[in-house]
């Protein structure tokens, strides 16, 4: 007898604590699973408070078999893509399932059928929401655990959703870097050195007792550094008062590097230490008795791995001699400062796979491409 499945929407506090909670059965055989913290994980869901889906519609569902929850997948029309891109495009995303095509079938045919009742002629994805927050699909690389903010997932899922009519829309790749002091050659970190050495040219770590400020100045030359770079989409004053209140526990003076040329800030650096190493073990879960441990790990003890999710130097400098000499000082501050503070390994990402420049420039530096997430798409 063929198993009953049900695909059913998430209305309620306790149908969306099992939407969460559908990836810890799934992957709880995978050592390099690491369960997202529910607290946070929770807010990113509510409309009220992650910014992102502010006047943007979004459905999720979780599939049942025989009346267990087996999967999951939410889907989105993203407002401020639309108005951007006007390409029709609805996005899912948070999509984990059980190896099973008609389950896996059925949970995208209702996302399809829901984006398309509100005027979508696409679907791409994975978005957890944006392409700004978690993205992608992992394609390749699922032998080590995801750094912050990162996705993880399934071996089978990219065959599966390619067997649906899914196709490559954009490749974005992970790359892993072990810190080592003077990774720069010498001859280009005395090109730095002598671009940098003007009295128009300041740098500078995060200002103590400022961080919205220094969030608002970051998101400002984002905006303008990221803006040809395919799937984009900008940022706005809720999301630099959503971003600085998510970063104030975790972040590092060090780890936020300000670039200013004539008085104007033209380049940026940001690094998170690697929360999914200090919660690996916790199951979602901070409280009752994690949160103490929490602290311990990240405040006392340190994390040895670090990520940087985002760096950006503003357009008119793309090109030019002073523009990368940003990029290679933002890098050589970070890098060090890292060692000094006990990091062993980190991980630049995600870099669009037709960003064959900064992909150059790091894997010069010796980093090394590690992991792959696919956006796909299809037409509805």
């Amino acid at each position: 007898m063929t198993p009953a499945i049900d695909i059913r929407p998430v209305d309620t506090p306790a149908e969306r604590k099992t939407f969460m909670r559908v990836p810890n059965a799934l992957y709880a055989g995978d050592p390099n699973y690491v369960a997202p913290l529910e607290f946070e994980l929770s807010a990113r869901l509510n409309a009220a408070k992650n910014p992102g889906l502010k006047n943007s519609l979004h459905k999720l569902w979780v599939a049942y078999k025989n009346g267990a929850p087996v999967g999951r997948i939410s889907a989105l029309v993203n407002r401020a893509h639309i108005d951007l891109y006007n390409d029709g495009a609805g996005h899912f995303g948070f999509f984990d399932c059980e190896d099973d095509p008609t389950t896996i079938k059925a949970l995208f045919d209702t996302a399809s059928e829901w984006l398309r009742a509100q005027g979508m002629t696409k679907i791409a994805g994975p978005y957890n929401f944006s392409v700004n927050e978690e993205c992608g699909l992992l394609i390749d690389g699922f032998d080590t655990p995801p750094y912050i903010m990162m996705p993880h997932g399934k071996p089978y899922y990219p065959a599966r959703l390619e067997a649906l009519g899914f196709t490559k829309a954009m490749d974005m790749h992970a790359l892993e870097y072990y810190p080592v002091r003077e990774f720069i050659p010498e001859k280009r970190m005395r090109f730095v050195e002598r671009a940098l050495a003007k009295p128009e040219v300041s740098v500078r770590t995060l200002k103590a007792g400022d961080l919205l400020g220094d969030i608002r100045t970051i998101l400002d030359i984002f905006n303008d550094a990221w803006s040809d770079n395919w799937g984009f989409i900008p940022f706005n004053e809720d999301h630099a008062h959503h971003m600085a209140s998510e970063l104030a526990p975790i972040i590092q003076k060090h780890n936020v590097v300000l670039c200013y040329y004539k008085g104007e800030a033209v380049a940026f650096g940001l690094v998170l230490p690697n929360i999914n190493r200090i919660t690996r073990d916790f199951k979602g879960k901070l409280l009752p008795f994690n949160w103490a441990k929490f602290l311990w790990r990240l405040k006392v003890k340190g994390s040895d791995q670090s990520r940087m999710p985002f760096m950006g130097v503003r357009k008119k400098l793309h090109g030019k001699p002073i523009g990368a000499a940003f990029a290679y000082k933002i890098i050589e501050m970070v890098n060090a400062a890292n060692m000094d503070h006990g990091v062993t390994h980190s991980e630049l990402s995600w870099i669009l796979d037709n960003n064959t420049a900064m992909l150059t420039m790091l894997t010069d530096m010796g980093a090394n491409i590690y992991k792959t997430y696919r956006i796909y798409e299809k037409p509805l």
